[in-house]
């Protein structure tokens, strides 16, 4: 099937290229003190609000493949979702088709660690929320890898189980202990011994986020390696018990336990042993992940004796860092992505980040594919980062992407180019407010030498974001005030936000005519068929909507 896309009837070519430029972090908040987007001096994003067409876009939840309304969106998914003009599973819904068509257990991490375990006799353990809340985890996926990991023949598995309270019932940590121990319990015999090791809450162990508790993590490391917490014989009897001594409490804060047999804990994590952290969702896996993958520098907490073993984790948490090195899941197969129908098509393409953003306009953009559909007509292009904190270089490159893309413009070298900014996202992480204004402002300076040039030129700039962080740097009560801490200090929060992203539509030359769809409920993957239609092609049936009115 040819994927040449076809020419409008009637359309006006832009006489320049039409660029992509995505503020990566850079959202639509809630205009309080926590938006920094919005206490930033961005004389040209407001220009362009006030001026040029412009809409919101979800880039969380369905809209990006993610399982629920309240799962962020992140930059892996957005820039699969902006690439490939579409919406393919991602977190849950990726798991769950794993899981159920068995690809999960054909993939290489599962059969080397289940290799390794059977060749050196040793344990297989499995760590994570023991829970059908569906927002960190399923415990049918943990029920589905025991037995198959029985079926393989593995005759040692543990579950190192945090209880939750918190997605699910706030008191019915025993009721899914019971479900998991009934399927251990039916795998069990002929030299097979499967079995709750430890666990405990999860705010009171392991599922920290945001690095805002390292002690919560150095107390799950504690318990789940080295075994040390205190002794019961079942994981039944050590939640009556801590509920009979803390009335009232619920289960996310229940202290750590360790199962013992014959005195010893049963599920220490030992030389030879693997490891998988069933969590689907990144934000509290980050951590316990990098203690198991940090090398011998790592210093957030006293890890001791660091066990020789293989970890994974359910999904790759972070690709940017590369937290777990080993995960089941891999990313979503993503056919015909956008990058793919405009070399088709013959249009020149130029891609270009800094390092931490590059791999999302060139790998993740085109679907999590590497290299080029056609090295004739496309250049990639990575600006060097600069090895120093975030904070301290909060313009990061966006100054030099810049410059790259002006001569590019001037020269009419390409017919469409996509440019990540990574300033909001990146230094977004830190938490430093200053820097952060101060990145969001850098990047808005960009944004109008490109404004400048595509006068000159006539070119067309589309200028969105792939998910906030920037735009909400406190965390929020349920009623929309922000939290404070028990010093009446505002909360910080170094996520990712649930907040619409902006687009602004800038045409300076009125070629395209431009006007908005009046469809609402759009999300990030409809920007691949507004920028194929400014480019004057019908876009392929199956894409999302543009943003666009037709005609």
């Amino acid at each position: 099937m040819s994927l040449k896309l076809s020419a409008l009837p009637n359309a006006k070519k832009p006489a320049g290229p039409v660029i992509l430029a995505i503020m990566d972090g850079v959202g639509v908040g809630p205009g309080d003190e926590s938006d920094v987007v919005s206490q930033a001096c961005t004389p040209h994003l407001d220009w362009l609000k006030a001026n040029a067409p412009y809409t919101q876009l979800k880039a969380h939840g369905s809209a990006v493949g993610m399982p629920a309304e309240d799962d962020m969106g992140n930059s892996e998914v957005g820039h699969n979702a902006i690439g490939a003009g579409r919406v393919f599973a991602q977190g849950a819904k990726l798991v769950n088709i794993a899981v159920e068509d068995g690809s999960m257990y054909e993939g290489d991490t599962w059969k080397e660690f289940v290799g390794q375990v059977k060749s050196k006799g040793s344990k297989l353990h499995f760590m994570g929320l023991l829970s059908d809340g569906n927002v960190h985890t399923h415990i049918r996926h943990l029920e589905s890898m025991l037995k198959q990991a029985q079926k393989e023949g593995v005759k040692t598995a543990r579950v190192h189980a945090l209880l939750d309270g918190r997605d699910v019932d706030p008191t019915s940590a025993d009721q899914y202990v019971e479900r998991i121990e009934s399927v251990m319990s039916g795998l069990n015999g002929q030299g097979v011994d499967y079995a709750i090791a430890s666990g405990g809450g999860r705010l009171y162990i392991t599922m920290d986020r945001y690095e805002a508790d390292w002690p919560m993590v150095q107390r799950g490391w504690d318990c789940h390696v080295h075994g040390k917490g205190r002794a019961f014989a079942s994981a039944l009897e050590a939640i009556s018990t801590l509920r009979a001594e803390d009335p009232g409490v619920i289960d996310q804060d229940l202290r750590e336990f360790v199962i013992h047999r014959d005195g010893e804990p049963i599920g220490k994590i030992e030389d030879g042993d693997a490891v998988i952290l069933f969590n689907f969702r990144g934000d509290r896996a980050m951590e316990i992940s990098k203690c198991f993958d940090g090398g011998p520098d790592f210093d957030k907490i006293d890890r001791g004796r660091v066990p020789d073993v293989l970890f994974a984790g359910m999904m790759q948490y972070d690709a940017d860092v590369k937290v777990p090195r080993k995960f089941l899941v891999s990313p979503p197969v993503i056919d015909k992505p956008m990058g793919q129908y405009l070399a088709a098509t013959g249009l020149r393409q130029l891609a270009i980040s800094e390092t931490q953003k590059y791999g999302h306009v060139t790998y993740f953009f085109n679907g999590n594919r590497t290299g080029k559909f056609d090295e004739s007509l496309e250049e990639y292009i990575e600006i060097q980062g600069d090895n120093v904190s975030f904070s301290e270089r909060p313009w990061m490159k966006c100054a030099e992407i810049t410059d790259v893309v002006l001569n590019s413009m001037a020269e009419k070298k390409h017919d469409f180019i996509r440019i990540n900014y990574p300033n909001g996202d990146m230094v977004g992480h830190t938490g430093d407010i200053q820097a952060v204004k101060i990145s969001v402002e850098a990047t808005d300076l960009c944004i109008g030498r490109l404004m400048k040039m595509a006068r000159k030129t006539g070119s067309i700039l589309v200028v969105t974001a792939d998910h906030g962080n920037a735009d909400e740097m406190y965390e929020h009560n349920k009623d929309g005030g922000i939290k404070l801490d028990k010093d009446g200090v505002a909360k910080s929060k170094t996520s990712h936000t649930l907040n619409p992203v902006p687009v602004f539509v800038y045409d300076p030359a009125g070629t395209a005519e431009i006007k908005l769809t009046d469809r609402t409920g759009l999300g990030i993957s409809s920007l691949a068929a507004t920028c194929i239609r400014l480019l004057g092609y019908e876009p392929p049936a199956d894409y999302d909507p543009s943003i666009l009115a037709q005609g």
